[in-house]
């Protein structure tokens, strides 16, 4: 289960067992997500400011999440979500999500990186949900080349990655049985990170991998 990262997209007081769960995994996990209002949020959330520090003594990767709008989104927005994400919760990683596959976009993300480096991230997953450029493996930690639903998933032959070699993948895969043995499912095609939760719909990120649920 260490290569298991979480994105968890739920508010802590609204799913509190759920959370403890994971808090209580968290040693365990490959990281977890923090995402409290699509971002960070307008001002420091309480409840999240006190989950990012009981998930900080455990010592897992915690990766603040940022929407970067396929590259749309200002640099100087994103530096600020880094930033607040600092110093509102004490994260050690950054999650960009929405990030696009083409060359063309790589010098943005190569600064975008800067700055999650500046900031104090020591891990940086880019959500391209699909096979990048090459590139992008210089600057990040984890590309993320799929995610989307199970059925589509288990009928993907293996991609060929023509990146660098040490550059660990990820799947994020929703509406997934609990009979299926995804870590193997994602080893098979190549990759080393991953989470599968069985959630479908418009928020299937708000729903557990079938190994955390909290026991009722």
């Amino acid at each position: 289960m260490s290569q298991l990262l979480v994105p968890y997209y739920e508010h802590p007081t609204v799913r509190p067992a759920e959370w403890a769960a994971i808090v209580a995994a968290a040693p365990r996990l490959y990281g977890v997500i923090l995402n409290p209002a699509s971002g960070p949020g307008e001002a420091p959330d309480p409840a999240f400011a006190d989950l990012a520090a009981q998930l900080r003594a455990t010592d897992v990767r915690l990766l603040g999440y940022t929407d970067t709008a396929y590259g749309s989104r200002p640099y100087a927005d994103i530096a600020q979500d880094l930033t607040n994400y600092h110093d509102w919760y004490g994260t050690n990683g950054a999650f960009f999500d929405q990030v696009p596959t083409e060359q063309r976009d790589f010098r943005h993300y190569q600064r975008l990186a800067g700055a999650a480096w500046a900031t104090g991230c020591g891990t940086l997953v880019l959500n391209h949900g699909t096979t990048p450029h090459p590139s992008y493996a210089r600057i990040a930690d984890v590309l993320i080349t799929f995610e989307g639903p199970w059925t589509t998933y288990r009928d993907q032959p293996p991609q060929p990655w023509r990146g660098t070699a040490g550059t660990h993948l990820g799947h994020l895969v929703y509406g997934v049985p609990p009979e299926v043995d995804f870590e193997a499912e994602a080893r098979a095609r190549g990759a080393s990170v991953h989470c599968a939760v069985p959630g479908v719909g418009d928020h299937p990120w708000g729903t557990l991998p079938h190994t955390l649920e909290p026991v009722p």
